[in-house]
């Protein structure tokens, strides 16, 4: 068995690359980004002076033209690190006594983790072993791509000063339905508060990108619970209108919060065989969420994008030194810095190059008859854990990438 590690053993096969960083997406669009993707009416002309009709299409690449400067591995972490407010943290800072209110942060948290998708873009597959090291505040971040068919990645974060340990596992599966792709995110999130003895676990919505109209909406249903206080919420995500972002509809999201019946004491008036409603839940993620109490106390705000999802930093490097050969960020750095400049063809090559340099690390574990094991994290044993993988170190340490304060 050959570990991660095997990225240092045949590092000659890679050339030392500079580390390239950006902007996370943000609500605002692309009104403060430092990459504009090119024209879509262009880039969709681009595929017909690649393909020719009866073409072999077997080993086609979509174009660089297609792809955001960075990786799907970056992304998922931007939902964790990058945040103008520290809602993670804010989630362990309420009174031992506040189960509640704790609760209803976490839920706003998990909305925070929903950012602006492009429609025709995409980041770059993660290759295997991939790796994404960074620190934001007291919290350090390191994700690892832990599987390449199917792509799998597995996020650990921990927090010593605010007594938080996340785990995150996702699986993303797409369907082709015509008209619009379909893509399961499969997985579960595990968010531990240390302090206060309390373990939520989530899923992940779902992505639809629709073609007519053009559209990428954050969907399906999405469920938070914690087994210790009984508390539980349902929030569903709803696909854009017709209308697109004149509709309503565009990025709502519609819920409730409530006490499971089996956390409820036996004399209490909810009863047994239902559960107590102690919220409602209404407002778009990409602008303002509130809940409603339902026992008459009034409605108030729990997650606000603006606070969040705005005005955001590119992470910066503090160590090269300490830089790891997997790092997202370098592995597509040469890919990055082509698309960035728009040298297309610059950008496929580099492009080819890191594809081409995976083949022969496969190749050669194959004809040693090494099998691959990522670096951070094993496979989950037995039932009380909520995600396929876990971390082999208890706390993620500080990283050579940080997020400017």
């Amino acid at each position: 068995m050959v570990s991660g590690q095997g990225w240092n053993e045949e590092r000659k096969l890679q050339q030392q690359q500079e580390v390239v960083l950006t902007k996370p997406l943000m609500v605002e669009g692309d009104s403060d980004v430092d990459y504009r993707t090119p024209n879509l009416v262009q880039r969709i002309l681009s595929l017909f002076k690649n393909v020719r009709p009866g073409s072999d299409i077997t080993g086609f690449q979509l174009p660089p033209s297609f792809n955001y400067p960075k990786s799907q591995l970056q992304m998922y972490g931007e939902s964790v690190y990058c945040a103008g407010k520290d809602v993670l943290g804010e989630c362990s800072s309420s009174s031992k006594g506040d189960a509640l209110e704790r609760f209803t942060r976490v839920v706003g948290w998990s909305i925070s983790t929903n950012r602006p998708a492009i429609f025709g873009v995409a980041p770059y597959n993660p290759v295997l072993g991939e790796t994404h090291h960074v620190s934001s505040r007291s919290l350090n971040v390191r994700l690892e791509q832990v599987s390449h068919h199917p792509p799998a990645t597995a996020l650990h974060a921990t927090d010593r000063v605010h007594g938080i340990d996340m785990l995150w596992f996702h699986r993303p599966i797409p369907r082709f339905h015509g008209t619009r792709v379909e893509v399961e995110v499969q997985g579960k999130r595990r968010l531990k508060l240390v302090e206060h003895g309390e373990t939520y676990v989530m899923n992940s919505p779902n992505l639809t990108i629709k073609f007519i109209p053009p559209s990428v909406d954050w969907t399906g249903t999405v469920r938070v619970s914690c087994q210790e206080t009984g508390y539980e919420a349902e929030l569903n995500y709803a696909t854009s209108s017709f209308l697109g972002r004149w509709s309503s509809s565009n990025n709502s999201v519609t819920g409730r919060i409530y006490k499971t019946a089996a956390a409820s004491p036996p004399s209490s008036p909810s009863g047994d065989d239902h559960n107590k409603l102690l919220y409602t839940l209404h407002g778009h993620w990409s602008s303002v969420v509130k809940i409603k109490d339902q026992n008459g106390g009034g409605e108030r705000v729990i997650y606000n994008a603006k606070e969040v999802a705005s005005r955001l930093k590119a992470p910066i490097l503090k160590d090269p030194q300490n830089v790891l050969p997997t790092e997202s960020a370098s592995v597509w750095s040469e890919v990055s810095r082509a698309i960035m400049n728009r040298n297309w063809e610059k950008a496929k090559d580099a492009k080819r190059a890191v594809e081409e340099a995976q083949r022969e690390l496969a190749n050669g574990r194959s004809s040693r008859g090494e099998i691959w094991a990522p670096k951070y994290f094993a496979p989950s044993k037995g039932d009380d854990e909520p995600c396929e993988y876990s971390p082999i170190e208890a706390l993620v340490p500080p990283a050579p990438i940080a997020v400017p304060s």
